[in-house]
């Protein structure tokens, strides 16, 4: 029975980080070090629970369950609800959000202020235009999605990153233990951490890319499940602890700016400003540099992920090229409304999203323990769906809540629940709907 070797894995975990880790992996975290100053470790420790815990687990429950993907992996709480649910995961994190934040971030980040006088609407569209044709052609080769993101794009990230994480530790503008924490940091860091990791979407990004780890260690020449369920999960540790360590030198390279700049509007605004500081115009390149590959390769991941999953779903429908390009396509057309309103109509899917992957991702690693019974996620997840889309509605931008006339409901609710108003008011609904899947399973039996 062959096993992968360390020299193997690398590369697989190579590129698995290089899908995990886009340009929101960077932004998020250097926004959260500013606000959070000195409380930066507790905020910190909340998002690598699920900006690196969680998506460990996922990439873990996908090699454990030793299912063909997340369709089979969700189908075990039905089969509609795994259509549904995996059509949703599969949107969030393609064509409908994550994939055009790629495009509109690395613009907005780090080419945009290469282009002064351009007309901002003119440059994102050439810009994004070309960004998804280099997007679409590392996509339709498939094959050397190894090479490509593990061996060239993420050791490119990498290199660029380094650059600028070296030299803005080696020179602090500030001890982060001197710096006051602003906003829900300053009372709430760890939970606000927790729900800061949420953007990353990597959880999410864990139940897709699992099944691209799988085939990627199958193609080693690894063939017993059992090997390739342990060699996935290693690949998942070694990259995990690459994006753990990178989340905190960054949170802390954000908090030491406050001595010199003010809390930006964003994370992509605070690297702009300590890209400039340390290296001038040539921070600008750099950073541009650093954002553009992150997002590349996170971009292939997914368009990768998603293509092949719809053409799974649906194998007399389009073809794996076809479905590359119209995602490309349509990620085209929506990154071109802008980095604003797609991360403001992302939050409520995510509040609604998160809460279903994770219970998938618990239930999955802990089956042995209640027989893999089919009543018990059914039960749980039931009662997490409904929660879930109370957290949607709760998380809609209040112009649509008192359009909706539901600002009165969401408040009730809010008040009802345990922890709601620190966004995870599903908890108390999923630990019942578990409590009442085991005692039907224990009724049940003879």
């Amino acid at each position: 029975m062959k096993k992968a070797g360390v020299r193997e894995l690398i590369p697989v975990a190579s590129m698995l980080f290089g899908m995990f880790f886009g340009a929101g992996n960077l932004i998020f975290p250097a926004s959260m070090g500013q606000m959070a100053g000195e409380n930066f470790l507790q905020a910190a420790a909340g998002f690598l629970i699920t900006g690196v815990g969680l998506p460990l687990l996922g990439v873990a429950a996908l090699g454990i369950s030793r299912e063909s993907g997340l369709l089979g992996l969700s189908s075990r709480v039905g089969r509609g609800y795994g259509l549904f649910f995996t059509c949703a995961l599969y949107l969030t994190i393609g064509p409908l959000f994550a994939i055009p934040r790629c495009a509109t971030v690395s613009y907005t980040v780090g080419i945009e202020a290469l282009l002064p006088g351009v007309p901002a609407q003119l440059a994102l569209a050439v810009f994004s235009g070309v960004f998804f044709l280099a997007v679409l052609f590392f996509a339709l080769r498939p094959g050397e999605i190894l090479t490509w993101v593990g061996k060239v794009l993420t050791p490119l990230f990498l290199l660029f990153l380094g650059v600028l994480v070296v030299r803005a530790l080696t020179a602090p503008l500030a001890s982060p233990f001197d710096i006051a924490p602003t906003g829900a940091y300053a009372d709430a860091a760890f939970a606000t951490g927790l729900l800061e990791g949420y953007n990353t979407m990597d959880a999410l990004a864990g139940l897709a890319f699992g099944i691209v780890v799988v085939d990627v260690v199958r193609s080693l020449g690894i063939e017993d499940p059992a090997e390739v369920a342990r060699s996935t999960v290693k690949a998942g540790v070694f990259s995990s602890l690459l994006m753990a360590a990178i989340y905190l030198l960054v949170t802390l390279v954000g908090a030491e700016s406050r001595g010199l700049f003010p809390v930006a509007a964003n994370g992509g605004e605070a690297l702009s400003r300590i890209a400039g500081h340390y290296f001038g115009a040539a921070g600008a390149v750099i950073l541009a540099g650093t954002v553009t590959l992150a997002c590349l390769k996170t971009a292939v991941g997914l368009i990768t992920s998603c293509a092949d999953t719809f053409h799974a779903l649906w194998p007399q429908g389009p073809s794996y090229r076809v479905w590359a390009a119209g995602f490309c396509g349509v990620s085209f057309l929506l990154a071109n409304l802008g980095l604003d309103a797609i991360i403001a109509y992302s939050v409520p899917v995510l509040m609604f999203l998160y809460p279903l992957a994770i219970v998938l991702i618990l239930l999955t690693l802990c089956g042995r323990l209640f027989g893999d019974d089919p009543a018990v996620p059914r039960w749980t997840m039931g009662f997490t769906l409904a929660a879930a889309v109370l957290e949607l509605l709760r998380s809609l931008p209040a112009p649509a809540l008192e359009a909706l006339h539901l600002t009165t409901l969401t408040g009730t609710v809010t008040g009802l629940l345990p922890l709601a108003e620190l966004g995870f008011g599903w908890v108390l609904p999923a630990a019942a709907g578990l409590a009442v899947g085991l005692l039907r399973r224990r009724a049940a039996r003879p």
